[in-house]
């Protein structure tokens, strides 16, 4: 009877909720995100936003063809295929994949509802995003269940504007969007890729260090040129370009640049100054600014480099987002990408990481290059398991892992360094073209960590990897040295992959473009790493370990430039 009693009230408490209309109108786009990370990631709550504040969102519109996008991908991607390098004009990106008009229409109708005018939004040449500016008390109506507070964080002077809570969408509108970006993302501040600063241990190390020590006296431009055979070779090709991406306020100084090229730069030749500034550049100059833009255009010598800087132009916008965005509203952009940023993949919601991976898919069909750093906290770990990052653990992107000379007082072999991230993702699975490796790697590879401890079926990076400590850089006029962290392999990789293109362009070829396929079809180009391992959750605080052929902690190796121009214009 007492059951029979209890049935009937959750009958009724149903109907009620049914009759409210709430369980049948709204849905989560974004159930899966972490609504407490920022709290583990230093954010300071602060006060509720007032009705008439204004917020910015943006609104990732459902796009069209996405299997047929894909599918071009992988053709111009591998080059095995008949189409590789065959790239879009953003023009035929655009016809492919803009959304629906039913898309179009639903969601500016539900804008519209909500006093939401269109003079307030701006779109993309893709037509895939849109930005609006509302009021708060607007955005909270549209989006039930967000609660907008303003956050700030120690390591930055502006607060971001996030909510505490999942926000929701009419179930009419949901089929129309991916996500409402601006809402949840906390931006990464100086995140695991961001470069480490060890002055103290680098100075007492050379005062104490005797040969055989892991410690190389300073990595440098000639240095790196000589490591991976790119001697004196610089790009010539006029239509040849590199771009470095920064975030949350780190810029670069002109006079840092000048200065470093005067200490490091007598043995190249090599452009005096940076070819185009997007964004913001107007503070103190930073560590991570100054080691990325003084070792890409150290390694990709003379090639036209961007500084594409992006602060988030408004405390709600998220600075990625509103990078990659950009990246799609511009016709003509660099063909090669650094970007020395990450973000642990649990902190992120499945469905937003879904949508950039098509954006990256978007770049690669276009024929652009992006390469991340894998992250500075080697395969992570929490709760007794390793912890990957996002976007280091995407397929549709090059990971860049580190590594250091064996030899301190030579340029020699280098081993796997502790900090370089890698290891496999829980989201992603294997993409084809690691399969065999990865496989190899998992079956006879040294150490390989319990099975409870990583997803054994994910995508497994980094994919190539560099030297990443103790290098020198100008930082507001002053040399430093001791700086480490993936985010000095990336812009070495990326500076080299410009002169890859370089040649190719040369030989009246396309640029490289998603690069994987390429690499792990020409593994024998890199030098391969076989020793060393990276931090993690195992006894003596260890991860995964190197071994000959990919690893993952090194990928499939650290390039040899030679090697790899050869392979990159024997194809098509």
């Amino acid at each position: 009877m007492e059951g029979g009693k209890f049935v009937c009230v959750a009958f009724f408490l149903a109907f009620l909720a049914l009759c409210a209309g709430k369980p049948q109108e709204y849905v989560f786009l974004e159930s899966s995100h972490d609504v407490e990370a920022w709290r583990v990631e230093g954010w300071e709550k602060q006060e509720r936003l007032s009705p008439s504040e204004e917020v910015f969102l943006t609104f990732a519109l459902k796009q069209s063809n996405l299997e047929l996008l894909e599918r071009f991908f992988w053709e111009v991607s591998d080059p095995r295929s008949s189409e590789y390098g065959n790239h879009f004009s953003l023009s035929n990106l655009t016809r492919l994949i803009e959304p629906s008009q039913a898309t179009l229409t639903a969601v500016k109708a539900w804008l519209g509802r909500h006093g939401v005018r269109a003079s307030d939004c701006a779109t993309i040449l893709t037509k895939d995003f849109m930005t609006c500016r509302m009021p708060c008390e607007a955005a909270e109506a549209m989006l039930v269940g967000a609660k907008f507070y303003r956050f700030r964080h120690s390591k930055l002077s502006k607060p971001v504007i996030r909510s505490v809570q999942l926000y929701t969408v009419p179930r009419s509108v949901a089929p129309y969007l991916d996500f409402v970006g601006g809402v949840l993302h906390f931006p990464a501040v100086n995140g695991p890729s961001s470069p480490r600063l060890a002055e103290h241990e680098f100075f007492n190390s050379v005062e104490s260090s005797k040969p055989g020590d892991n410690l190389h006296i300073g990595v440098f431009p000639s240095v790196l040129r000589e490591r991976y055979n790119v001697s004196d070779v610089i790009g010539t090709h006029p239509n040849n370009s590199q771009s470095v991406a920064q975030f949350l306020e780190q810029y670069y100084a002109p006079g840092d640049l000048s200065e470093f090229f005067t200490l490091f730069g007598s043995s190249f030749k090599h452009l005096e100054k940076m070819t185009k500034v997007i964004g913001p550049d107007s503070g103190r100059s930073g560590i991570e600014a100054s080691l990325d833009t003084q070792y890409i255009m150290s390694l990709g010598a003379m090639v036209p480099t961007w500084f594409w800087s992006t602060a988030g132009r408004h405390a709600s916008q998220e600075p990625f987002l509103e990078w990659i965005l950009d990246i799609s509203n511009r016709s003509e952009v660099p063909w090669v990408h650094s970007i020395s940023y990450s973000d642990n993949e649990d902190t992120l919601d499945v469905a937003y990481m879904n949508r950039l991976n098509v954006e990256f898919q978007k770049a690669g069909v276009r024929g652009l290059t992006f390469l991340f750093a894998s992250g500075d906290n080697g395969a992570g770990c929490k709760k007794q398991k390793f912890r990957p990052m996002y976007p280091s653990s995407s397929p549709y992107v090059t990971t860049v892992g580190g590594t250091a000379f064996n030899d301190p007082f030579t340029v020699s072999t280098e081993y796997a360094y502790g900090i370089s991230g890698g290891g496999f993702s829980n989201i992603f699975p294997r993409p084809s073209y690691q399969t065999d490796v990865v496989k190899k790697y998992l079956k006879s590879g040294p150490n390989i960590p319990p099975a409870s401890y990583f997803n054994a079926n994910g995508r497994g990076f980094p994919d190539i990897s560099a030297l990443c400590n103790h290098f020198w850089i100008v930082n507001n006029r002053i040399p430093v040295p001791g700086v480490m962290g993936t985010s000095a392999s990336t812009p070495t990789v990326a500076g080299i992959i410009s002169l890859i293109n370089d040649a190719r362009l040369h030989n009246k070829k396309s640029s490289m473009g998603f690069l994987n396929p390429f690499l792990y079809q020409n593994a024998g180009a890199m030098y391969d790493v076989t020793t060393g391992h990276n931090e993690g959750c195992l006894d003596y605080d260890t991860g995964f370990f190197a071994t000959t052929g990919w690893d993952a902690v090194t990928g499939s190796g650290s390039p040899n430039f030679p090697a790899l121009v050869k392979a990159a214009v024997s194809y098509q």
